[in-house]
């Protein structure tokens, strides 16, 4: 294995290129250095960017938004307390995964390239309408988080493509996103079923929404009918059951050791239904 070290997006972009073997790139480390550990995956070429200038740090862009570097581990998220307060649910959802230690070092970024359809960041920067700078041999493009998932274990990232920046968009007012999982455990586990939604308000009616779903797919993904039901409600009972309903509707889950196509299916209409009521609280003022 050949470790680089490179000191810029460009040479770390033309060492995946011009590698002629397996590459990974290396951030936290929380996923590739344990499947490493593991002989899961066994890099000929492991690309370390955390020394790239920028990679580490969270901006505030002049529209109201936030750049975050793909090296911005999950802790400082959590003390980033403009982020935090603007976007408690995909903060939230990043806080969940693993233990102290694991969040000294996680990423935003190494989550979503992972692959697992059970990352809980990932609905939660759907919800958001997060999108991404990606890089390679042919230049940047801009990609929504939605369109980098591919199936377990796999991206849409092409040879010598890189996640370079995240864009999370300006909150704005009377806006408010949740995100919540459901696990066998009290704590450090993998979603059986994750959830996340966020709204916007005028008055007390729904004016935008957008509803994503985790580990009940082979992707993370949008689910715009859930939201086409949110949008001209107050979020009554009748658009909490129909909001349920069309969250079941959307799932194609497996049964596995942790869990049931039909226990998937129920447990992610109640957690769309939890969720919504979190992110419309929030969207009101009423909750953090």
């Amino acid at each position: 294995m050949r470790y680089h070290k490179p000191a810029s997006f460009a040479q770390a972009i033309d060492i995946a290129n011009t590698s002629e073997g397996i590459t990974r790139f290396l951030a936290g480390g929380t996923d590739v250095l344990v499947q490493l550990r593991a002989d899961i995956v066994s890099p000929d070429d492991l690309i370390d960017i955390k020394h790239i200038s920028g990679t580490g740090e969270i901006t505030k862009t002049p529209e109201g938004g936030y750049d975050i570097g793909i090296a911005v581990s999950g802790a400082e998220m959590s003390e980033d307390e403009a982020l935090e307060a603007d976007w408690p649910g995909l903060v939230e959802a990043m806080d969940l995964i693993g233990s102290t230690q694991v969040q000294g070092r996680a990423t935003l970024v190494g989550n979503l390239c992972n692959g697992s359809p059970a990352a809980d960041s990932v609905p939660a920067m759907i919800a958001a309408g997060v999108t991404l700078t990606v890089e390679g041999p042919e230049g940047a493009r801009e990609v929504k988080v939605e369109d980098i998932p591919a199936g377990p274990g796999k991206t849409t990232l092409g040879k010598g493509e890189m996640v370079t920046k995240v864009h999370v968009p300006a909150r704005g007012e009377n806006g408010g996103d949740a995100y919540l999982r459901f696990i066998p455990r009290t704590e450090m586990d993998i979603a059986v079923v994750g959830c996340g939604i966020n709204l916007r308000l005028e008055g007390d009616t729904i004016t935008e929404a957008r509803v994503a779903l985790g580990a009940v797919a082979p992707v993370a993904a949008l689910v715009p009918e859930a939201a086409e039901i949110l949008i001209g409600s107050t979020l009554d009972e009748a658009t909490l059951e129909a909001l349920g309903k069309a969250a079941e509707a959307a799932c194609n889950p497996i049964t596995d050791k942790r869990g049931t196509i039909e226990f998937r299916t129920e447990v992610a209409g109640v957690l769309a239904k939890r969720v919504a009521k979190i992110a419309y609280a929030r969207a009101k003022g009423e909750a953090k």
